[in-house]
């Protein structure tokens, strides 16, 4: 029996052959980790705006604020398409601080 014959009897394939699956693509590090942590900031402001939207008496300042502050979180995830290492790291710390402030407010 060959070895990639007993490696695949055993579900485990043979690195470069068409059964490995190919996360090449996927990206990660650093930016995606960035990326990861201003979308959940985006996804905090979204959820407020649409709860402050169904109060019965929506506060139009406050939601003004909230799409303000999602604006500024978008505008950087765009950045983050062209960013250096240090500017993603930069990016990622400012909206992790965010996040925990946003998580306690």
């Amino acid at each position: 029996m060959a070895a990639s014959d007993h490696d695949q009897n055993r579900g485990v394939a043979m690195p470069g052959t068409p059964d490995e699956p190919d996360f090449s693509g996927l990206g990660g590090g650093e930016d995606q980790q960035a990326d990861d942590i201003v979308r959940e900031v985006v996804g905090w402001y979204n959820a407020q705006i649409v709860a402050e939207r169904r109060t019965p008496v929506p506060d139009d300042e406050r939601i003004e604020k909230l799409k303000a502050g999602r604006e500024a979180a978008l505008a950087d995830q765009a950045q983050l398409a062209t960013a250096d290492p240090d500017e993603e790291a930069r990016i990622a710390a400012v909206y992790a601080a965010r996040r925990r402030e946003l998580k306690e407010s």
